[in-house]
């Protein structure tokens, strides 16, 4: 596989992301009401501290502030528009949050230590091996860019847009690159879905696999 070096096509991929304003982060937000929506809302899918130990249920614990709560902003439907991202399960757990409600969270959640998956696809070191090519050279032949140009090259992100993901649940990572490769979620400006459009399902579960294990 040939390692993917285009700058060009990095930096306008970074430029085409969507823009989330500074001055709407959750720095100022209190931690310590996040904590107690996150113990009464959130726990029964992502544990109290967002460490989930469900494999399909994402690991929010460490995740940078800014992006929780604008995953939770695009979550809501609005008296004006539709919700930006499609799960009905979200979209009714966020329905009664407020924008402080979910900035608090956000600051919440960031605030507490990652304890990384356990759990994976398949102990299988040719697929971690082709994972690792991936995130870190991406591939030239189908024009599939590193995952390392944008999250970074040990999975911390690049906050405000771009999430970490060292540790993620290499079941929820694949089921998000599927989401975003058939259209179901397109909350990112299309970055993504031009990507992983271009990824075939070994390559989607070899990158999530290697991200799982990314500390």
């Amino acid at each position: 596989m040939k390692i993917f070096m285009n700058t060009a096509v990095v930096i306008a991929l970074t430029l085409s992301a969507p823009i989330f304003a500074e001055n709407n982060t959750a720095a100022n937000s209190d931690a310590t009401k996040g904590k107690d929506i996150a113990a009464g809302v959130c726990a029964g899918c992502h544990n109290a501290d967002g460490n989930s130990f469900i494999p399909l249920n994402p690991i929010l614990a460490g995740q940078h502030a800014e992006y929780i709560t604008k995953q939770l902003i695009d979550f809501k439907v609005t008296d004006t528009s539709p919700a930006k991202r499609n799960s009905p399960v979200m979209t009714s757990m966020v329905a009664a949050l407020s924008l402080e409600d979910m900035k608090s969270l956000g600051t919440y959640y960031a605030q507490q230590k990652t304890e990384p998956s356990t759990s994976n696809i398949a102990q299988n070191e040719a697929l971690l091996k082709a994972g690792k090519i991936i995130y870190h050279g991406g591939n030239l032949e189908n024009g599939v860019p590193a995952c390392a140009s944008c999250h970074s090259p040990n999975g911390s992100g690049i906050p405000p847009h771009y999430p970490a993901l060292a540790g993620q649940h290499a079941e929820y990572t694949t089921a998000q690159l599927k989401a975003f490769s058939n259209g179901n979620r397109a909350n990112d400006g299309h970055v993504m879905q031009t990507i992983v459009t271009r990824m075939s399902s070994k390559e989607k579960r070899a990158v999530a696999e290697y991200i799982s294990k990314l500390r």
